[in-house]
């Protein structure tokens, strides 16, 4: 349990935040054994629930921080006065970074997450335009709310093909198509192009671990939102990284290097990997996923820590 002073500093340093400089430093003085956790999860949070305009730079200055060089990408900023945070989104962030099921049950954690978000209303306009500063996003957005994928046309895929792959993963391991529930979530109200954003991924989450190459494990989920986060400043993925490098922080700090190793190695892997949220997945259900790495230039994400490290810990 954090106490109230700790908290008290930590929800000034979220609300005073910082830009992408400031980044750079605290991950470089974290790189020489220096520096505040605290600090530094509190501008992961400052972008998540301040500032989105100001994500970009942010993760892209504690990549040049915390890896030494920044990642090739477009500049994405823009200007807009930090908000004030609500008291509601203090209550459930704070009963998230205290509670140990977090850590566990992936489930209980998305909703609870995705619920925290919703304590933000204000930030949707400014998330749906910054959003449309990311490669593709603008065109993909401009066909349309996504219809849903079915299971039935995944079973009539070839064996090897990425359709097949898809299919089999969601029903081996007991996953749901889309994630969440769209509807449950009014993603069809939302500002545009949030609306198609949210529910694309929703449905590609799981072709982007099969096509960028993470695995479904615990350390490759906080992996892939930092990938999808760098692909179109991903919300809700950035309000799940900057709670769970609080969590980290504030109660291991110890562990926080290996997360800033997989946050960062992943944003930049999918700040420099082509603009997957346009891309027409029904068309290329009947081919394996390597051709279609290889026409879209997608590589496989290189992990720095083996991919189901948690889970061996947890057996041993």
């Amino acid at each position: 349990m954090i106490d109230q002073p700790a908290r008290a500093r930590f929800e000034a340093q979220v609300i005073q935040g910082g830009d992408g400089e400031d980044a750079r430093r605290l991950a470089a003085q974290l790189r020489a054994g220096g520096g505040s956790q605290a600090d530094m999860a509190a501008l992961f949070v400052h972008a998540a629930a301040c500032a989105p305009e100001r994500l970009a730079v942010i993760y892209d200055g504690a990549t040049e921080g915390w890896l030494g060089v920044a990642p090739r990408g477009p500049m994405i900023e823009a200007h807009g006065v930090a908000e004030p945070v609500p008291a509601a989104f203090w209550g459930g962030f704070w009963d998230l970074v205290d509670d140990p099921v977090a850590n566990r049950e992936a489930g209980h954690t998305t909703v609870r997450t995705a619920a925290l978000a919703g304590t933000l209303p204000a930030l949707k306009t400014r998330v749906a335009q910054i959003a449309l500063l990311y490669p593709g996003v603008r065109d993909a957005a401009s066909v349309g709310y996504p219809s849903k994928f079915t299971l039935s046309a995944l079973a009539r895929c070839p064996a090897g093909s990425l359709g097949a792959e898809f299919h089999d993963l969601i029903v081996d391991n007991g996953f749901d198509l889309e994630v969440l529930d769209r509807e449950a979530l009014g993603l069809a109200d939302m500002p545009a192009p949030l609306d198609y954003l949210n529910a694309r991924i929703l449905q590609c989450h799981d072709l982007w671990h099969i096509l960028a190459g993470y695995r479904t494990t615990a350390l490759h989920e906080v992996a892939i939102s930092g990938f999808q986060m760098a692909q179109f400043g991903h919300h809700y993925s950035s309000m799940f990284l900057g709670m769970i490098t609080s969590k980290i922080a504030l109660n291991q700090p110890e562990a926080l290097p290996l997360f800033l190793d997989i946050i960062l190695s992943a944003w930049t892997h999918g700040r420099q990997s082509p603009a997957l949220i346009g891309l027409d997945w029904e068309t290329l259900w009947d081919q394996p996923a390597e051709a279609i790495r290889t026409a879209t230039g997608v590589s496989l994400y290189a992990s720095p820590h083996p991919a189901d490290l948690f889970e061996q810990m947890r057996a041993a």
